[in-house]
């Protein structure tokens, strides 16, 4: 290993342990104003419910999809 692999990695460590991660139940927005309840909670994502959207069916939207912690704020 590089020292600059190395450096690279904890850096990125570093920022996902800065990142907020949601808790199951939270709601969540992303993506230009979507929100959703979060069912699940992975190690680099959340697997979020989109029903909560009253409109979610005129959006043309599966009912659920997967969310990058990266991606979304923390509403609720």
């Amino acid at each position: 290993m590089t020292i600059h692999w190395v450096h690279h990695y904890l850096f990125k460590r570093r920022m996902m342990m800065m990142i907020k991660k949601a808790k199951v139940g939270d709601i969540i927005e992303f993506k230009n104003g979507l929100r959703g309840i979060v069912e699940k909670v992975n190690e680099n994502s959340v697997i979020v419910d989109l029903t909560y959207m009253e409109n979610y069916r005129e959006l043309d939207l599966q009912e659920r999809t997967v969310v990058n912690h990266k991606n979304y704020k923390i509403i609720e």
